[in-house]
């Protein structure tokens, strides 16, 4: 087994796709841990905004944090819609795209690109965060515990959604258990005691007494504050194709359980924040405890259910950034197949993901936790923005969807969606407005900047397309032999086998020797017409390779062979010219470091060499013995390659024959 299968796992074919699926119960994990470990910052955050006003912001929380909720609740009715009308995906980029134009899409792929960056960045971040101060003695490895964090959640969705989905499962509903009975408990105590029970460890004190009813504005920026509680939402959306059938019914459960779940935390924690009277403490400083450690010591002590409970919750802050992994990819697939991404985002991996998206979204987090050195909370404030101007513009796009849509009762779905669309803009102003001194302003010129990038994207490749469009039949006309040119140091087996190859090629084949004053160079002139005239002339009946030889003043070789080659294409304009290169295929990835001269050399003549130039290689293997590098012993080695392509499983999926079937059986038709 090789160390990439370890890791990642055997290859599966396409047509087991329907095993990598997932049912709601995975779904929850899988789409939802970013949406309920907002949950554990979303309250905090609020209360932190409130500290101004003391012990009277345990108070307030109720408010804020029913406003949260309805807003949740109005997007929870309009995805459900979103999800029924788009079976196949209905992120805010298509349904945007859909409906309001190519622009809207997107302005709402460009949100959500930014804000699946953040969240990946800073739920990591926040996650080793939480670790760290239980254990102080980590604080100087905070950086590399979040890229080992980032490393892990990287492989396992390299692994497949299936495999992520099993591992996420067990600290996921952990969470949702520990967290129901703490809320629960609470509530009953809070009942029994008329209102006022007392806590079993006692929250910290603020730093100030009440100080009265906070003002408007304060609240607002409270409820901006929280809206991070609702990052995530969006997901289940975008990953609809990620259920097994009937996909619409499970995407809407999951949805449904991500809400109720999310719904029950928010509530439940402002509702014992109130009774317990509990405030935030200020971040960084002695005496720090988060509100959610606050809450669960209060109800049920800090015993052994007490670190049960923060273990769990410092797991799925931790993971929270799977949300990421699973959605991103999809996003930029949607984006390729539209060309405003490169292709390759669109082409699944060997685990039937999209192992591009999941790579680039891996190493854009990771120059973020660099940046910040593993410390990303003045990224927070850039959260809602994306994730709210997402949901704005998918909102109104079902909106529009319904207008033009013939269903009997589209009017009252519009009504949904219209009051939806009314109130994430306006959640989106108050939170662009609140935060935007505090570095909203960045995501209102990433934002725009990430539509400019995608539309010049775009552009390029329609570009591209247009210029290698072809159309009628294939031109055979004026064809003839190409000119073979073989740069070459000296004689030996490498440069041999490049002869006979170009030999069987072309009958015009030219050596050049650049005499740049480097090692192991031999005196080609003197040997060549014994070595290589006489043999060719007598044995084949053609006419000899040619040998250049080029003196190189300023012992430069890659400018002289490259002005030869422009020289000769300018000269026989009307042939096509392969330059020929003998190049070491070594065995070890580290041996390439100390030979990469073949290499750089395809790269310049690829950039410089001209249309009428193609690069060609003939590999030599040092590490076979002369016997081994035999064709008949490859084939023997390859044997058991080509008899997983003769399998059942590759012929229904429909891939070509490999060549002994070819011969065996006949061309395709």
């Amino acid at each position: 087994m090789t160390l990439r299968t370890l890791l990642f796992g055997k290859p599966l074919r396409s047509d087991t796709e329907a095993e990598e699926q997932i049912g709601p119960l995975q779904g929850v994990p899988v789409l939802g841990l970013d949406a309920l470990a907002s949950a554990s910052y979303g309250p905090e955050a609020a209360l932190t905004v409130l500290l101004v006003i003391g012990a009277a912001a345990s108070r307030e929380i109720v408010a804020v944090s029913a406003a949260i909720v309805g807003l949740l609740l109005i997007l929870y009715f309009s995805y459900r819609q979103t999800l029924a009308a788009y079976p196949n995906g209905g992120g805010s980029f298509t349904v945007a795209r859909d409906n309001l134009g190519a622009n809207a899409g997107l302005l709402a792929a460009a949100a959500l690109a930014v804000d699946y960056i953040l969240n990946a960045a800073v739920a990591i971040s926040a996650g080793v965060g939480a670790i760290v101060s239980a254990i102080p003695p980590l604080l100087p490895y905070t950086l590399v515990l979040c890229l080992a964090t980032l490393t892990l959640l990287t492989v396992i969705n390299l692994r497949g959604v299936r495999s992520a989905g099993l591992v996420f499962m067990a600290p996921t509903y952990a969470f949702v258990v520990t967290l129901t009975i703490v809320i629960v408990y609470g509530i009953v105590r809070t009942v029994a005691a008329g209102g006022y029970p007392q806590p079993v460890t006692p929250p910290p004190h603020p730093g100030q007494t009440a100080t009265g009813t906070a003002t408007l504005w304060l609240l607002l920026r409270a409820f901006a504050s929280g809206c991070t509680a609702m990052t995530g939402v969006e997901a289940v959306s975008n990953g609809v194709p990620l259920f097994r059938p009937p996909t619409v019914p499970h995407a809407r459960q999951t949805l449904t359980a991500i809400v109720a779940i999310l719904v029950l935390l928010l509530g439940g924690f402002a509702i014992l924040v109130r009774a317990y009277g509990i405030t935030a403490t200020i971040p960084g400083q002695p005496g720090f405890q988060s509100v959610v450690s606050q809450i669960v010591a209060a109800v049920v002590g800090q015993g052994v259910f007490y670190y049960v409970t923060m273990t769990a919750v410092l797991m799925v802050l931790a993971l929270s950034a799977n949300t990421s992994f699973a959605d991103f990819p999809r996003v930029c697939r949607v984006l390729a197949a539209d060309r405003y991404l490169p292709a390759e985002f669109a082409r699944r991996g060997s685990r039937l993901v999209f192992t591009n998206g999941i790579l680039v979204l891996a190493v854009l987090a990771g120059l973020l936790l660099v940046a910040f050195g593993g410390i990303t909370d003045r990224l927070i404030p850039l959260f809602a923005v994306g994730a709210l101007l997402a949901f704005t513009m998918s909102q109104l796009g079902m909106v529009a969807h319904w207008r033009k849509s013939g269903e009997p009762n589209r009017v009252a779905k519009m009504t949904v969606n219209a009051f939806g669309a009314m109130a994430t803009t306006m959640a989106l102003a108050i939170v662009t407005i609140s935060k935007f001194s505090h570095g909203a302003w960045i995501t209102v010129f990433v934002i725009p900047g990430g539509v400019l990038l995608l539309r010049r994207t775009k552009h390029f490749n329609e570009e591209i397309a247009a210029i290698t469009r072809a159309e009628g039949a294939l031109d055979v006309t004026n064809l003839a032999p190409p000119i073979v040119v073989i740069p070459l140091r000296r004689l030996d087996q490498v440069g041999r086998k490049a002869l006979r190859f170009a030999l069987t090629v072309s009958p015009d084949v030219y050596v050049v020797q650049v005499l740049a004053e480097e090692l192991d160079t031999e005196d080609l002139q003197a040997q060549w017409r014994e070595r290589v005239e006489e043999p060719v002339r007598r044995q084949l009946g053609v006419a000899a390779p040619q040998l250049i030889l080029i003196r190189s003043q300023y012992r430069e070789f890659f400018g002289r062979f490259l002005a030869w080659v422009r020289e000769l294409t300018a000269a026989k304009p009307d042939r096509q010219v392969i330059v020929l290169i003998p190049e070491l295929v070594h065995g070890r990835w580290y041996q390439f470091l100390l030979s990469h001269r073949a290499t750089r050399l395809k790269a310049r003549l690829l950039l410089e060499g001209g249309p009428h130039v193609s690069v060609m290689s003939t590999p030599w293997y040092p590490d076979l013995s002369p016997a081994r590098s035999q064709t008949r012993w490859w084939a023997m080695r390859t044997r058991r390659l080509h008899r997983s392509m003769r399998s059942p499983g590759r012929r229904n999926a429909g891939l070509a024959p490999c060549p002994s079937e070819t011969s065996a059986r006949g061309p395709t038709p």
